[in-house]
């Protein structure tokens, strides 16, 4: 099991340097010049040549691309990723300030989303019928709707028609523990329907292959009852590839969440990505792909643990 762990974690580790260098490169292949955008108050071009000279040697842009390229991973180690242009605050500090609204956005449609897809790809492997004719339809409905026309619906009918919940925004746990709830049920909702849709439809089919494993019908024909065989035998050994599913979901849901936030005004990660590619605010745009890469690779790390605990026979 320790060489199992660490042959992933190595592996994570060679992603994320991976994935270190390809940000680095992308960033500096960005047309226009930061330090000639910051000199000029914005507006590119304006400002006098020592003026943007001055400015990229406070930014650091006239150093060698290696010397950049070295302490830029430097400061990954160390846990600098430079300071925004914008405010002049750290770009950690401002990333770790939204980081966990929108962890908490994404682990409750994470945890949404599994059980309903899970529980009813199940009923429908294991029934048929009426039920699987309905789970395939939902699941189908589910995995093509965007979030954007679910989130603009949710708000059309629960908040502005029916006035349940409110249309978006967002207030502090501490604040208003009911309001805080009350604001991440539509956005958490929306953001599960696809993941439900997902796991619904790899949990049918897992469950029916499954279902259909000699050693199931063997334990069946000793007498044993149908719902203990299900419980133990069939639905355990269904849920290995779903697990599979739901983690790559999971990191496919971090970038759903700039529509998320979006649509429901929820101060995240995403929202602030979008608000730093606007201001050209480059650090914080840098820094934040590189967490989502990180919790993305993190999260598919996890899901081989499970997924050895599940089924020990994967090595």
């Amino acid at each position: 099991m320790l060489l199992f762990i660490s042959k992933r974690v190595g592996i994570g580790l060679g992603l994320i340097f991976v994935v270190l260098t390809l940000i680095f490169l992308a960033i500096h292949a960005v047309p226009g010049d930061p330090a000639a955008v910051l000199a000029s108050g914005g507006s590119s071009g304006t400002a006098s040549p020592e003026a943007v000279e001055h400015m990229r040697e406070v930014l650091g842009l006239n150093q060698p691309l290696s010397t950049q390229y070295l302490d830029y991973l430097r400061g990954f180690v160390t846990g600098n990723l430079g300071t925004s242009f914008r405010d002049g605050q750290p770009v950690l500090a401002t990333i770790l300030g939204r980081l966990p609204n929108t962890l908490e956005l994404v682990l409750i449609a994470c945890v949404l989303g599994s059980l309903v897809g899970v529980g009813f790809g199940a009923l429908a492997g294991r029934f048929g019928g009426w039920i699987d004719s309905f789970v395939s339809g939902y699941s189908s409905l589910a995995i093509s709707i965007p979030i954007y026309v679910l989130g603009t619906v949710f708000i059309l009918i629960f908040a502005l028609n029916l006035g349940w919940l409110p249309a978006g925004g967002y207030v502090s746990w501490q604040e208003d523990p009911i309001g805080h709830l009350r604001m991440l049920i539509l956005p958490s909702i929306a953001l599960s329907i696809g993941l439900s849709g997902v796991a619904a439809r790899m949990a049918r089919a897992s469950v029916i292959e499954t279902n259909r494993m000699d050693w199931v019908r063997t334990a069946k024909s000793w007498g044993l009852d149908s719902a203990r065989v299900f419980r133990r035998h069939v639905l355990r050994n269904s849920l290995t590839p779903v697990i599979t599913a739901i983690g790559l979901e999971v990191g496919i849901m971090l970038g759903a969440t700039v529509l998320a936030e979006r649509i429901f005004n929820y101060p995240g990660l995403s929202a602030l990505l979008i608000d730093a590619v606007l201001n050209r605010d480059y650090p914080v745009v840098q820094g934040i792909v590189i967490l989502i890469s990180v919790l993305f690779i993190s999260i598919n790390i996890v899901v081989d643990l499970v997924y050895r605990v599940l089924d020990p026979r994967v090595k």
